[in-house]
């Protein structure tokens, strides 16, 4: 029978991994301390090894960095960031399980017992990282990083604007074997077209008016390192081409110049644009958009994640009181419920910034629902007295425009169309009591337009008849 061993001082944790486990077949032993895990392991071997990674007695990082595990750990762990996922991968863990799990995700693990190669010393990050979260959503994104971090793969990463692209790529060049190399980003829409290319392949001196010198471009600067193009939907034409060749051929050309340099960089990419779409409008390169996406990452929205908003406001919340060298005050629970029921259309951005306004004018020790919702500038709780048509036509369209995310954006008025005709056609049906006359008379339509109306959206003029 394939032996597994658990290993964590919970006994209710025990006690779970053991049920399950024990139904998929296998033989279970427990230990609560590594000193009971040490004894464990004298005895015959373990095809698997859950391990805690806080025990009374020891450190579970510290014993797989040790070696004193032959069969393959899966870690189990509270922490929720990034920086731990990583770590355990790079330290060799076959997989990262973060409390509280699924059940089904141990049955599949437990499946799996393959052994994995250990990997490289971790370096350590900043701990300022906000990448963390619960979601199963975030977990999965935390699992690829980990994976690709210390390969030279392109990652073609993709997400909203304010979800932490940047802060994604630098996380993964400081996880790589680049990592006291340079990291240089460039955020390509930010740089109008005849001037890109200068920065990012460099010129000669007399290239053209005003080179009164040589200039390195980013390639340049980036060799040995990472370099990263932010919102890359929005290059040239005419660039994109040139950097296919230096994803093909690892060499650039200077404006002006005949000499080709070789350069060795790892390209990590981003963009908040449907690249797919851009091609089919002929506007991005198939070619180029494969050679980009060898690993694809996508960073959720925060409106798709809102269980992680309570433990990403409370972090960014005691960042912001470092920053400001200050005591930040205590977030109330019904401060999150309403933090939670915001769509956040600046995503982690946005709730930074209202984290930092919080923590500097919030009066008293405690954030209240009053605060938030002034934080928030009074989003969704508008009065019908002060809210005009407009404003909320205005605020409701922003929502709706946020959600569609990465969907398919075209025909537009169609689908605007579509969601408002029918509830403003049956409030006029329910003030004319059914009459479709009047009802085309309060429309300004025709009568006839006003019967295909009805038939479009099935509603049922007799349904508002006294």
């Amino acid at each position: 029978m394939i032996r597994v061993l658990i290993v964590d001082d919970d006994a209710g944790i025990r006690w779970v991994l053991n049920k399950v486990l024990m139904e998929e077949g296998f033989e279970v032993v427990q230990a609560e301390s590594m000193q009971q895990a040490e004894e464990a392991l004298a005895g015959d071997p373990f095809a698997l090894v859950f391990l805690d990674v806080y025990l009374p007695d020891g450190n579970g990082m510290e014993a797989l960095q040790s070696g004193m595990f032959e069969a393959p750990v899966v870690l189990l762990t509270a922490e929720t960031t990034f920086d731990h996922a990583a770590q355990a991968y790079r330290l060799g863990a076959m997989e990262y399980l973060p409390k509280p799990f699924d059940i089904e995700e141990v049955r599949s693990l437990a499946r799996r017992v393959t052994p994995k190669e250990k990997i490289p010393e971790p370096s350590q990050l900043e701990d300022d990282n906000i990448i963390i979260g619960r979601s199963p959503a975030m977990q999965q994104l935390f699992r690829t990083l980990g994976r690709v971090a210390t390969s030279d793969l392109t990652v073609l990463i993709t997400g909203e604007s304010g979800t932490g692209k940047e802060l994604v790529a630098q996380v993964l060049h400081r996880q790589s074997r680049r990592a006291n190399r340079p990291f240089v980003p460039i955020n390509t829409a930010a740089i109008p077209g005849e001037l890109l290319e200068a920065e990012l392949f460099g010129h000669e001196k007399g290239a053209f008016t005003g080179a009164d010198r040589a200039r390195t471009g980013h390639f340049e600067q980036a060799n040995g390192g990472t370099l990263f193009l932010d919102e890359i939907g929005d290059m040239p034409a005419s660039l994109q081409v040139k950097l296919l060749r230096v994803l093909e051929e690892g060499v650039i050309q200077r404006i002006g110049g005949r000499e080709e340099r070789k350069v060795n960089i790892r390209l990590l990419a981003a963009t908040h644009q449907n690249l797919q779409q851009k091609i089919n409008l002929g506007v991005f390169r198939e070619d180029l958009f494969y050679r980009l996406n060898v690993i694809p990452v996508h960073i959720p929205p925060l409106r798709e994640r809102k269980d992680d908003i309570r433990q990403l406001a409370e972090h960014l919340l005691d960042a912001a009181g470092n920053e400001l060298n200050m005591q930040p005050p205590i977030l109330l629970d019904e401060s999150i419920d309403l933090l939670q029921s915001y769509d956040w259309p600046g995503n982690v951005r946005e709730l930074k910034n209202v984290m930092r306004r919080l923590a500097l004018l919030t009066p008293g020790a405690a954030i209240t629902l009053s605060d938030v919702a002034l934080a928030l500038g009074n989003q969704d709780n508008h009065s019908s007295a002060e809210e005009t048509l407009s404003d909320a036509v205005t605020r409701c369209l922003r929502k709706y425009v946020s959600r569609l995310g990465h969907a398919d954006t075209e025909n537009m008025h169609k689908h605007l169309l579509a969601e408002v005709e029918p509830p403003l056609l049956m409030l006029v049906m329910e003030r004319c009591k059914g009459n479709q006359i009047k009802a085309a008379r309060a429309l300004g339509l025709n009568r006839n337009t006003v019967r295909k109306m009805l038939r479009q959206y099935h509603i049922d003029p007799h349904y508002f008849r006294e």
